[in-house]
């Protein structure tokens, strides 16, 4: 789409490029000037649920890991359909369910709420819309101050999801007693991050042009970065339709690993985090016995026979999560626009809501 011969950017492009200012917003509102984090959560919690669907669960996936990490409360992720299906859930002292949601009208996430109210249990939704159904009937609130999100894919959204979940395992860790002084230093640091993430956009055209002629996606990743193999999956699936699928390297090495024997196949591996020996065998071993292109995101290394690498220097790993975030939504995007693909209202899809 041109525009007095500039494209005219779409709605997900503008959202993406608003993220630097949203994430600023998130962080001004919820964590003060003296270091202390402006939110209400409940007391003696030693377990946490977190239900969601779609991009809102790559969010929970990734939170799930932040609690356990950094609050150090176990925790776990749950797709919201999959909770419904569950006779019982637990409900004991101590357990905190979380449900996130863009619209706060997500169908199944509500419903979810609901069937968890009935156990008793204490809970919190981090939502984009205040006054929703999530919001009027969760105990404990977050909002994600993004503002309207007019693209069917989840752009803004997602990462505002990721900043806020971020700062409630800050409050939990702080609630404890534990020393955050470190990464409230560094969470001050995602908006600039995000903003040189930008500057990778001529880079992921080009890489795009060249993504776009394949028909199957691999998108794979270890540990932490898996719930982002997961978002960009879906990302590229939504926006451009080519067939993508994600797993984790190790799992993805055993039986998975076949589909290369079919050509027209690119992998794409997602790192927040140094690459471990593990993943540099594996993936070298996926290159010398199938020969497919492999594009890194997310760190610079070569010890790997990438064929592309997308990367922002950045030291801090949950810091560098956001970089990847906005990475894959501009890929996404840009392949999307090279097939010609209607990116703000993908064909045959609509927001999941009542």
């Amino acid at each position: 789409m041109l525009f007095f011969g500039k494209r005219r950017k779409s709605c997900m492009e503008q959202e993406i490029l608003v993220q630097a200012g949203i994430s600023q917003d998130i962080l001004d509102a919820y964590i003060t000037k003296d270091g202390s984090i402006n939110l209400d959560v409940p007391s003696d919690i030693n377990r946490i649920i977190i239900v969601a669907s779609g991009s809102s669960y790559h969010c929970a996936r990734y939170a799930a890991e932040l609690f356990g990490s950094i609050s150090k409360i176990e925790a776990r992720a749950v797709y919201s359909s999959e909770f419904l299906l569950e006779e019982t859930i637990a409900h004991q002292d101590g357990i905190l369910y979380v449900f996130i949601t863009q619209s706060g009208e997500t169908t199944d996430t509500n419903r979810a709420l609901e069937k968890a109210k009935e156990f008793g249990v204490k809970t919190f939704c981090i939502t984009n819309k205040e006054n929703s159904t999530i919001w009027n009937q969760s105990e404990y609130k977050m909002a994600c101050l993004a503002g309207e999100e007019k693209s069917i894919a989840a752009t803004k959204s997602f990462t505002s999801q990721l900043l806020c979940a971020t700062i409630m395992a800050l409050k939990f860790a702080q609630n404890k007693g534990i020393d955050i002084y470190d990464y409230l230093l560094d969470i001050k640091t995602i908006p600039d991050f995000i903003k040189k993430t930008y500057e990778l956009q001529p880079k992921i055209k080009q890489i795009a042009r060249f993504v776009a002629k394949y028909k199957n996606i691999v998108v794979t990743a270890d540990g932490s970065s898996y719930a982002l193999a997961k978002e960009a999956s879906l990302k590229i699936k939504e926006t451009s339709y080519i067939h993508t699928n994600s797993s984790i390297l190790g799992e993805f090495m055993h039986g998975h690993v076949a589909v290369f024997n079919n050509r027209n196949i690119v992998l794409v591996y997602i790192l927040n985090d140094d690459i471990s020996y593990t993943a540099i065998k594996n993936l070298n071993s996926i290159k010398e016995n199938y020969h497919p292109p492999i594009l890194l995101i997310g760190n610079r290394t070569n010890q790997v026979k990438s064929t592309y690498n997308l990367n922002v220097e950045c030291d801090k790993p949950f810091v560098k999560t956001f970089c990847i975030a906005v990475i894959i939504q501009l890929l996404a995007l840009e392949t999307a626009l090279k097939l010609h693909r209607n990116v703000d209202k993908p064909h045959g899809l609509n927001k999941v809501v009542k």
